[in-house]
């Protein structure tokens, strides 16, 4: 009970700003939070963490996904080792598998392309365009209206703040309470420098994923390169290594218990805000939902992996990603129910909804209508989730995604550049057409048709009135699994789709091409993609009903806090964050008391052989012989592997560094524990915990087992 009380309390913001680490901070609030910061024992001056070109932050990079940062004046980048696994499923054969044997290269020369989609991108400015944006709305406009306004307002900031070797982009902030302009320099030459051994970097696997003690070496390296101008250029031999402007100083002595540690990075998303009635549809639906529809995936590729080794080579990354979340989303049902967050969420609204009629007032009294026209919108917002998940599901198939996408830009291309869809503009070309290039490291036919067949197996489940015309058309009547396995093998058989040089053809293609092609992926494409365009549009109009309703909210929400002196930090949008905190373990159940470091031992109590406990026999020997070469801890007397922090972080998060007080490298977070897991909704300073792989262990696997002598002095590292 004091647990529920307590994940209340912090949820109604009843908890001291001196003691609550809760928390995604945007760099600008941290000065408003200055006193709390040095009580946890930050030295740095907070001002100092809102100068995005200077250190610790203009070190701090994103992936597009994940995190990391630069570690060396020559665009060295760390970050975790799932992180970086793209890139090794990317370059790897079953012939030469780097996922399993890791990968160094020992000079520039031997570094890989991590692939034409992959990027780096640098923040160098953020600025709030809420009124730009603001200024093109009106009170009357419909949903539709509404939102194509706000897609054109962004577009229209976007372009002007575009130039060679940037990319920008608009954040919605407190579902659309304000908006910012985020500007990042775009380095789209990225190149695999070093991941240790697949039984180091995932050592533990989907066994030990979400949960402590954990031992997983979850780190790897990447490198920046530009043109020899220093311009951000595609991949190329004549390409030079990118220079930052800041690299994060290596601390070898790491952190102990009870130290100050904070993490910087690119958190994905997180629903602190939603309504009850948002919760509960979470834990009635979408996680169980989404639980079937990974396990079948799931079950489709590993099936096929089992008989062909290529296949499992290539959705390696897919598949795990999949189970990445297939073990979130138990976690997310679990934490939910435990919190009884339902409860504590209606209890949270009741108390907002009673503060507004106390102040009185027009505009609190239509503040609180708009609450309950929120709650309408909600629910009709989840009318049509099931045939959203499988027509979803039906045009996720690689092939026909594939021709949509192509025959939807053949639409677009004609159109001025602002009046195209957002996905289709000219910045987004170079994307689409590194995906073709790429597609067939990551796509084998035979799979692609299951999971095809597996989504149409759920669209004919669906009432007629929810099925779309032109996919009922072709599918003639076919409804049983041996009817639509035999239409979508006559598909498949009938498009060259699944050659790069056809694919590269009609990228370049117009309208007109594709609509006399005789290919019967395009074919199909052409019929449904208009009625997939009618149902993007209507979830565009609903959305843009939320962009009324969801602000309304907010501005109670923080006009609420605010006469509590509580700062408000944004919800989770993929922008940079600020999360700090202290080195601790966790008490999680009765009885159960977790301390805050693993150790070096405890690989070797869990080590089997087998995986994915199967650590290298070298790692081993050096563990039982204590050959640790001064990077154990002083404290410990032994060498440290993960550590525990009550650090609030989600995914994107991924490859955060961890600092220390000074802003010094410690680590890198990569997960949580699973009482952290529902995190996501609501905030448990008890018991909420992020994992890092500890700065020694990484150090002590670089110099010890890979010999990857050659970045720890290019890193600053003292030699061993």
């Amino acid at each position: 009970m004091r647990r529920l009380l307590l994940a209340a309390a912090v949820s109604l913001g009843l908890i001291s700003s001196a003691d609550a680490v809760e928390g995604m901070w945007q760099p600008a609030q941290l000065p408003g939070i200055a006193a709390t910061l040095q009580h946890h024992g930050l030295k740095l001056d907070p001002k100092a963490l809102t100068d995005l070109a200077a250190y610790p932050m203009g070190a701090i990079v994103s992936l597009g996904g994940c995190t990391a940062s630069f570690v060396s004046p020559d665009g060295l980048v760390v970050s975790n080792h799932h992180c970086v696994y793209g890139a090794l499923q990317l370059n790897s054969t079953p012939a030469n598998n780097l996922i399993e044997k890791g990968f160094l290269a020992k000079t520039r020369a031997e570094e890989l392309s991590a692939g034409p989609s992959q990027r780096i991108y640098v923040t160098e400015e953020i600025r709030d365009v809420s009124n730009d944006i603001n200024a093109k709305l009106s009170d009357g406009m419909t949903g539709a209206d509404r939102y194509k306004a706000i897609e054109l307002a962004i577009k229209e900031q976007v372009k002007a703040c575009e130039s060679d070797g940037y990319r920008c982009g608009v954040y919605s902030f407190h579902g659309g309470y304000s908006y910012q302009l985020i500007k990042q320099l775009e380095i789209k030459d990225v190149r695999l420098v070093y991941a240790p051994a697949d039984s180091i970097g995932k050592f533990g696997g989907d066994v030990d994923n979400w949960m402590w003690p954990r031992h997983t070496g979850d780190f790897g390296y990447y490198r920046a390169y530009v043109s020899k101008d220093g311009k951000s250029a595609a991949y190329s031999k004549d390409n030079v290594p990118y220079q930052p402007k800041h690299v994060l100083k290596v601390n070898p002595l790491g952190v102990e218990q009870g130290d100050y540690v904070m993490v910087v990075g690119y958190p994905g998303r997180t629903n602190r805000y939603r309504l009850a009635e948002e919760v509960q549809s979470a834990i009635d639906w979408t996680y169980p939902t989404q639980i079937k529809v990974y396990e079948d995936t799931l079950n489709i590729i590993n099936t096929a992996g089992k008989v062909n080794p290529d296949v499992a080579v290539k959705y390696a990354s897919m598949v795990a990603g999949l189970n990445n979340y297939l073990k979130n989303f138990g976690g997310q049902l679990e934490g939910l129910h435990r919190a009884e967050a339902v409860e504590v969420k209606r209890a949270q609204e009741t108390r907002l909804e009673s503060w507004l009629k106390q102040q009185g007032g027009a505009e609190n009294a239509a503040l609180a209508a708009d609450i309950n026209t929120l709650r309408q919108q909600i629910a009709d917002n989840q009318a049509h989730r099931d045939r959203d998940l499988a027509v979803g599901l039906v045009t996720r198939a690689q092939l026909l995604s594939t021709a949509v996408r192509l025959t939807q830009l053949a639409k677009e291309r004609p159109k001025a550049d602002l009046a195209r869809d957002a996905g289709y503009q000219e910045r987004d070309w170079v994307r689409i057409e590194g995906g073709l290039k790429q597609m067939d490291r990551r796509f084998d036919a035979k799979v692609d048709q299951q999971l095809m067949v597996y989504g149409l197996t759920r669209y004919v489940a669906l009432p007629q009135a929810e099925r779309l015309p032109a996919l009922d058309a072709w599918l003639a009547g076919a409804n049983t699994k041996a009817q639509l396995t035999a239409k979508v093998a006559a598909l498949y058989a009938g498009s060259t789709l699944d050659h790069v040089d056809q694919r590269m053809k009609w990228f370049a293609a117009d309208s007109k091409a594709i609509d006399a092609s005789s290919d019967s992926m395009l074919k199909l494409a052409r019929a449904v993609q208009p009625q997939l365009k009618t149902l993007e549009d209507a979830a565009d109009a609903r959305d843009g009903e939320m962009s009324k309703l969801r602000p309304r909210y907010m501005q109670a929400m923080i006009a609420w806090k605010d006469s509590q002196k509580l700062p408000v930090y944004p919800d989770a949008n993929s922008s940079l964050r600020v999360t700090f905190g202290n080195v601790q373990g966790v008490a999680p159940r009765d009885g159960v008391s977790y301390a805050a470091f693993t150790t070096a031992q405890g690989i070797v109590e869990k080590n089997t052989g087998v995986e994915p406990f199967n650590a290298p026999k070298a790692e081993i020997a050096a563990i039982k012989a204590k050959a640790f070469d001064s990077y154990a801890s002083p404290k410990l007397g032994i060498l440290p592997v993960n550590f525990l922090a009550d650090l609030d972080i989600t995914g994107g998060n991924s490859g955060s560094p961890a600092m220390d007080a000074n802003g010094q490298l410690v680590g890198l977070a990569f997960d949580g524990n699973w009482e952290s897991v529902s995190g996501d909704w609501l905030f448990n300073p008890e018991l909420n915990r992020s994992i890092q792989v500890d700065v020694r262990y990484m150090l002590w696997v670089m110099h010890h087992l890979d010999h990857a002598d050659n970045l720890l002095k290019e890193m600053g590292v003292p030699a061993k």
